[in-house]
C-alpha cells in the first residue's frame, strides 16, 4: 500500500511537470500550511454543525471556508513509537518528512541525527518565511519548522533556535522560558532584538508595522494561559486575532521570490485536551477566519498559491452524539457558555477558593454564576448530575487535582480542576458532545489544499508524505524525493 501510494505521487508529479510546460501545474510561489492542532473530522464538523445551529435551522452543516477547497485527502498520524502520535513528533513527519519519538522536535529515534524541514528549504531557496500561534512561539508545532531538539521541552533551546532562524516573520504566542529554565540566562527578547528582529507587543504598535520593519517578532498582547493568546471565545473585541497576524505576515511576507508561511491554530487542541467543546468549536472557526485572509491572497494570485490545511493529530477522542442524548444533538447549548474553562477557573473558582474554606464552601455560592457561564441550571439536572457537580466541588476545594494517568482521579477531570472540567462535560453532554480521552487519539486526520498544484493532496497517504507534496509543489529538491515520494 506504501509503495503504491509512493508510485500515485510520483506520477502526478510527473504530470505536472508535464503540465507546466503547457502552462498548468506552476510551482507554487506562495504557500500556506495552517494546522490545526487537534483538529479532525469530529473538530471540524462540530463547528460546522454549530454555525448551523446558531442561525436555527433543520440539522446539518454549514461548510467553513476551508472544508469547501477542491482537494480534499485524509493523512494517517502514527508516530515510530505508537499509534498514537504527539505534536512534536507529528510536526517532525509534516516538516521534515521523517518518523521520529514523542517528543522530539526534528530530530532521528537516537537523538543524533537532525533533520532539514521544509521551511529551511524554502528559506534557502530565496523565500521568505513566516510562522504565527495562538500558543507560544517555543511549543513543538511552531518550533517544528525552525528547532531541532532531543526534548520539546526544552524551551529556551527552541527560543534560541528561533533567534538564529534568520526567517522574517513569527507573530502569535511568547516564551515560556525567556530567560531559562532558572531566569539566568540573556532574555530571548534583547538576543532578538540584537539580531535584527522588530519586536512588539502592542496592538498600536502592531498596527503600524510596515515592511520597512524588517524581521519582526510579534507577542500578542494579552497572554492567557502558558504564555499563549487567549482563547477566541475568550478574546477581547480591542485584542489581536489571528486572522489579524495573518494578514499582517502576508503583508511582510509577499515578495517577488515568494513566501512559506506556517499558522498553527494551537489551542482546538488545548481546548480539546480539557474537554471544552465552546472553546474548541470557537478557535477553530477563529481559524477558518484566518484561512480566509489567504484565500484572499490566493485569489489575486491563483497560479502561484498553495494552500493546504490539516491538523497534526486528533485530541480528546470528541464524538458528535452522546449517550444521553442519543439520536439527538442540540448544539444550540454550545452558545450558552460564555467562556472557556481557563476564564472560569481564573475569574470564578481560582477566586472564590482564595476567599473561602472546605468548611464555609458551598456549591450553591457558585450557582448562580454557573447558569451565566455555562447556561447549566442545577434545580434542571438529574439526580446523578447533581451528585456528580457536588462531588467536583468538593474535590476542587480539596486540591485534588491527579494527572498521573492510572489514578482514578485523572480518569474523571483528566489532572484539571474537577469543577470545572465537569461543568464542560455536562454543558457538552446536553448539546450531544462526548468525549473518550484528556489526550491523543490514533485517528486520522483531514487535509485540503487549493491553489496551485492542489491535486497532490488528494487521496489517503501518511503525514509524512505532506512533507513530500509540499517539496514538489513548490519545485524543491529534497534528498531521496526519487524514493520516498509516496
Amino acid at each position: 500500500m506504501k509503495n503504491r501510494s509512493r508510485l500515485i505521487t510520483l506520477i502526478l508529479a510527473l504530470f505536472l511537470t508535464i503540465g507546466a510546460a503547457f502552462g498548468q501545474g506552476a510551482q507554487a510561489k506562495y504557500v500556506f500550511l495552517f494546522i490545526g492542532d487537534g483538529m479532525a473530522l469530529a473538530q471540524v464538523s462540530a463547528a460546522e454543525i454549530y454555525t448551523r445551529a446558531l442561525v436555527g435551522r433543520e440539522p446539518g452543516f454549514n461548510r467553513l471556508g476551508f472544508t469547501q477547497f477542491p482537494a480534499q485527502g485524509i493523512a494517517t498520524t502514527y508516530d515510530s513509537s505508537s499509534i498514537i502520535t504527539d505534536s512534536a513528533s507529528a510536526i517532525t513527519a509534516i516538516a521534515t518528512g521523517n518518523k521520529t519519538l514523542s517528543g522530539v522536535i526534528n530530530m532521528d529515534v537516537g537523538k543524533t541525527k537532525k533533520f532539514k524541514t521544509i521551511a529551511e528549504y524554502a528559506k534557502d531557496n530565496g523565500m521568505k518565511v513566516g510562522v504565527v500561534t495562538t500558543v507560544s512561539l517555543d511549543h513543538a508545532t511552531p518550533a517544528g519548522y525552525y528547532a531541532k531538539v532531543p526534548s520539546r521541552s526544552d524551551y529556551y533551546d527552541i527560543s534560541l533556535q528561533l533567534v538564529a532562524s534568520g526567517f522574517d516573520y513569527f507573530g502569535g504566542g511568547g516564551f515560556l522560558q525567556p530567560k531559562g529554565k532558572n531566569g539566568d540566562k540573556p532574555d530571548i527578547i534583547d538576543l532578538a532584538k540584537k539580531n535584527g528582529y522588530t519586536f512588539v507587543n502592542s496592538v498600536a504598535a502592531f498596527r503600524a508595522l510596515t515592511p520597512s520593519a524588517g524581521k519582526v517578532l510579534a507577542v500578542n498582547p494579552t497572554l492567557q494561559d502558558s504564555m499563549a493568546m487567549p482563547y477566541e471565545i475568550d478574546r477581547d473585541s480591542r485584542d489581536l486575532s489571528l486572522a489579524d497576524y495573518v494578514s499582517k505576515g502576508i503583508e511582510f511576507l509577499d515578495n517577488p521570490r515568494g513566501f512559506f508561511f506556517a499558522v498553527e491554530g494551537g489551542k482546538i487542541d488545548w481546548a480539546c485536551h480539557a474537554n471544552d467543546a465552546a472553546a474548541s468549536i470557537n478557535d477553530t472557526l477563529a481559524l477558518d477566519r484566518a484561512i480566509t485572509r489567504a484565500v484572499e491572497f490566493q485569489k489575486k494570485h491563483p497560479e502561484e498559491t498553495l494552500i493546504i490545511v490539516t491538523g497534526d493529530h486528533e485530541t480528546g477522542g470528541m464524538s458528535i452524539g452522546f449517550a444521553g442524548t442519543q439520536y439527538s444533538t442540540f448544539f444550540e447549548k454550545v452558545f450558552l457558555q460564555q467562556g472557556s474553562y481557563v476564564a472560569f477557573n481564573d475569574n470564578v473558582l481560582t477566586p472564590y477558593k482564595k476567599r473561602s474554606t472546605l468548611a464555609t464552601a458551598k456549591l450553591n455560592d457558585l450557582l448562580p454564576t454557573i447558569k451565566d457561564f455555562f447556561g447549566i441550571d442545577y434545580e434542571k439536572l438529574d439526580d446523578a448530575s447533581k451528585e456528580m457537580l457536588q462531588r467536583s466541588f468538593v474535590r476542587s476545594m480539596k486540591g485534588e487535582v491527579e494527572r498521573a494517568p492510572q489514578e482514578s482521579v485523572y480518569q474523571l477531570y483528566g489532572g484539571y480542576e474537577p469543577l470545572t472540567v465537569t461543568l464542560t462535560h455536562l454543558a457538552n453532554q446536553a448539546a450531544g458532545i462526548g468525549w473518550t480521552t484528556y489526550s491523543h487519539t490514533g485517528v486520522p486526520v483531514p487535509v485540503y489544499a487549493l491553489g496551485s498544484n492542489q491535486v497532490l493532496f488528494n487521496g489517503y497517504y501518511d503525514n509524512t508524505d505532506l512533507f513530500y507534496k509540499m517539496a514538489t509543489a513548490m519545485g524543491i529538491k529534497v534528498p531521496g524525493a526519487a524514493v520516498a515520494l509516496k
